[in-house]
């Protein structure tokens, strides 16, 4: 029987196909397939630090042996923070990448871009860098989990402030036109309930303004003495700027995301910030208070080995480094079973876990309705070179409620 050459180079084909296939699913069993999506440019680039720390540190944790013998491949794209960038760097992810799940990426209208889509692949969506409501809600979205503090809480904790320290006193509000400011916004307006009449003034801020020294002068004619600063690092290095050049100076609030030295007060100068009050939830990297701290130390020869060209001022690369550490714990409490719905399952089960540069007395606790991993942060001051505590860790029972108590 003569076989012809076509049907011989099918059956070849057909091999070679299964051979490439049975090795491609060898390799995906070896490694632990991460996607992540970051602002690497644009307005909004400050925070892709976040992202390039991760990266760092899922290398560091690869030359250390792996996770339970498995290499960490961390796969990380630039959307440029517009949403639907994200969705096609996510799908492209998801679908042609074949990563186990999507970490750490930044921003609420981009991670509200690409969670039903998760959700419906029944993919994890851990850790987000972002504080929005909207990552608490394990009825509608449970594949969907966030990191920091809600920034509906924070702007709670600084109406808490105001209300104990300068009491009667006139507040304005510089906030960026998008959830993030909106969200913070409303926390601050909750949190003074009656007070809130204290508002004089209230300015919206497009993330793309190349000046605020309007906005500013508008703020400063309020006759404000309390004045919030809820933007990212480089309009609020502007306000900062401009209200030194106009000789202003009110009691000045600003939102943690941009309480970077780095990124935020040097370029606005420091000698301009001193005395700004934030909050906080991780060690200052430029407090000597922790220079004797082994976790700060080894953070600190992570930097150096592992991120050389990083600023170890950029709050963001704290940041990075303490969410790729509890993905990492989440990752080994799986053990062999790397199914998302085990994956899933021991991230909202952490139990007093402390990433080594959070503050003291900051633990994560998740759990099937709890997806709020950090809930606690303390307020800060900054003092011309780091961030110096003032008063104790706020727990999240101090300001009340928030979003994680809807039904869904």
């Amino acid at each position: 029987m003569r076989i012809s050459l076509k049907i011989i180079a099918a059956f070849l084909l057909l091999a070679a196909s299964s051979k490439d296939a049975a090795v491609a699913d060898e390799v995906l069993d070896l490694e632990i397939r991460i996607g992540n999506v970051m602002p690497y440019t644009g307005e909004l680039a400050a925070f892709g630090t976040v992202g390039k720390a991760e990266a760092a540190y899922f290398n560091m944790i690869n030359d250390q042996g792996g996770i339970n013998g498995r290499r960490v491949k961390f796969i990380s794209y630039d959307d440029g923070a517009d949403p639907v960038t994200t969705r096609e760097q996510t799908t492209k992810l998801v679908e042609t990448d074949k990563v186990l799940l999507i970490f750490g990426s930044f921003g609420t209208p981009q991670n509200l871009a690409v969670r039903s889509y998760l959700n419906e692949q029944k993919i994890p969506q851990l850790f987000l860098a972002t504080g929005d409501d909207e990552w608490s809600r394990p009825k509608s979205f449970p594949w969907t989990m966030g990191f920091p503090p809600t920034f509906r809480a924070e702007g709670r904790i600084y109406a808490n402030y105001i209300q104990a320290s300068y009491p009667e006193r006139r507040i304005a509000v510089l906030w960026q036109n998008d959830q993030f400011g909106r969200d913070l916004f409303r926390g601050l307006q909750e949190g003074l309930g009656d007070w809130a009449r204290m508002i004089v003034s209230d300015v919206a801020v497009d993330g793309t303004e190349k000046s605020l020294d309007a906005k500013v002068d508008l703020l400063q004619s309020s006759g404000a003495e309390v004045v919030l600063l809820d933007a990212a690092p480089p309009m609020v290095a502007r306000a900062l700027r401009r209200m030194n050049d106009i000789g202003w100076h009110p009691v000045l609030l600003l939102d943690n995301a941009s309480a970077s030295i780095a990124q935020a007060l040097r370029p606005a100068g420091l000698e301009n910030s001193i005395g700004v009050i934030s909050t906080a939830f991780l060690k200052d990297a430029s407090d000597p208070a922790w220079k004797d701290d082994p976790d700060m130390q080894a953070w600190s020869a992570f930097m150096d080995k592992y991120y050389p060209d990083g600023d170890k001022a950029d709050s963001n690369a704290v940041f990075g480094y303490a969410s790729a550490e509890t993905l990492a714990q989440v990752l080994r409490q799986c053990g062999d079973d790397l199914s998302r719905e085990n994956i899933l399952r021991q991230a909202t089960s952490l139990k007093n876990y402390r990433p080594s540069v959070a503050l003291p007395s900051i633990a994560i606790n998740t759990g099937p309705t709890d997806y709020r991993p950090i809930k606690q942060m303390r307020l800060v001051q900054f003092d011309g070179y780091t961030w110096q505590p003032i008063g104790e860790v706020i727990e999240s029972a101090f300001v009340g409620t928030t979003g994680q108590d809807r039904p869904n």
